[in-house]
C-alpha cells in the first residue's frame, strides 16, 4: 500500500494529533531550551491535558500558565487534576483561532493543520515584541528560528521572514542541502524527544520519517545531488518488501 494509505489506517484522532499528548521529559527539554522562568506568562495551545501548563507552574515557576483546548472533556479532566494538585493554571475551552493570546510571553504551537497554522500567523504578527513562539519539528512558515534544538524550534517577534527555502533550511539543519546521514540524525532526533519509553518501534518510526524528509527534500529542490542514495534506496525497498509499504510513487511525482 502507499504510504499514504498506511497513515490512513491509522486512527483518525492520532492522525489529527488530538490524542498525542508530550512525554513529561519533552516539556521539561522545552522549558529548559526557552529558558521559561518566573517573569513569564505562558501559553500551551492545543493542550491536551494539564501537564504542561503543571511542571510550567511547579517546576519553572511561571508568572501564569494558561492552556488552550477545544475538547471539553480532556479540559474539564485538566481542571480537576489542577485542582486536586492544588495548582493555579487557567484552562480554556476553545478553539485557538478564537482565543486571545496578546499577554503571553512564550507560546508552545504544535499543529500540522495548514489552514490554523495560517490563521495562527496572523495572530502572531500581532504579538508584543519579543514573544516566544516554540513549534515541534517545523518551523513556522517562510520564517527564520531565532533559535534551534531540533525538534524544537524557537521564532520570536517580530517574526524573521526567510527569502528562499534554502536560508530556511540552513537556519534549522544547518547545511544547504539535505542527504541520506542529515534526515536519519534529525528524524532520529525527533523520535527520541517525543517519543516515550514505551515506545517498542522506534526504529520504524526513524526509518519512515527519514524517508519523508529526504523525499520532500528532493521534492523541494533543497536534497544534495540528483541521484537517489543508495541508503534511501535501501530503506524504500525495505519498507516495501518487509511492510508492504510504498515510497517509490512520491519519488515520481
Amino acid at each position: 500500500m502507499k504510504i499514504e494509505e498506511y497513515l490512513e489506517t491509522l486512527p483518525e484522532n492520532i492522525l489529527s494529533g488530538e490524542d498525542v499528548q508530550l512525554p513529561e521529559k519533552s516539556f521539561r527539554e522545552i522549558f529548559k531550551f526557552v529558558g521559561l522562568g518566573k517573569n513569564d506568562v505562558f501559553y500551551h495551545l492545543g493542550c491536551g491535558n494539564e501537564k504542561g501548563i503543571e511542571i510550567a507552574i511547579k517546576e519553572f515557576n511561571v508568572k501564569k500558565a494558561v492552556g488552550i483546548d477545544n475538547n471539553s472533556e480532556k479540559i474539564q479532566d485538566a481542571r480537576v487534576h489542577l485542582k486536586e494538585r492544588n495548582l493555579q493554571g487557567q484552562l480554556i475551552c476553545s478553539n485557538i483561532e478564537d482565543s486571545d493570546i496578546s499577554e503571553a510571553s512564550v507560546i508552545l504551537f504544535w499543529f500540522t493543520d495548514e489552514n490554523i497554522i495560517n490563521k495562527m500567523m496572523e495572530k502572531f504578527e500581532t504579538l508584543k515584541p519579543e514573544t516566544k513562539i516554540i513549534t515541534i519539528w517545523g518551523p513556522l512558515p517562510d520564517c527564520l528560528p531565532d533559535k534551534v534544538n531540533f525538534p524544537y524550534i524557537i521564532n520570536k517577534t517580530p517574526l524573521k521572514r526567510a527569502e528562499n527555502m534554502q536560508e530556511q533550511l540552513l537556519s534549522i539543519f544547518g547545511v544547504k542541502c539535505i542527504d541520506f546521514v542529515t534526515a536519519w540524525e534529525f528524524a532520529e532526533r525527533y523520535t527520541k524527544s517525543i517519543g516515550t519509553p514505551e515506545i517498542r518501534n522506534d526504529r520504524f518510526l526513524t526509518i519512515i520519517q527519514t524517508l519523508m524528509i529526504w523525499i520532500n527534500a528532493k521534492k523541494l529542490g533543497v536534497a544534495c545531488g540528483e541521484e537517489i542514495p543508495e541508503s534511501i534506496q535501501t530503506y524504500i525497498k525495505l519498507m516495501k518488501m518487509n511492510f508492504d509499504i510504498d515510497f517509490e510513487h512520491l519519488l515520481n511525482e
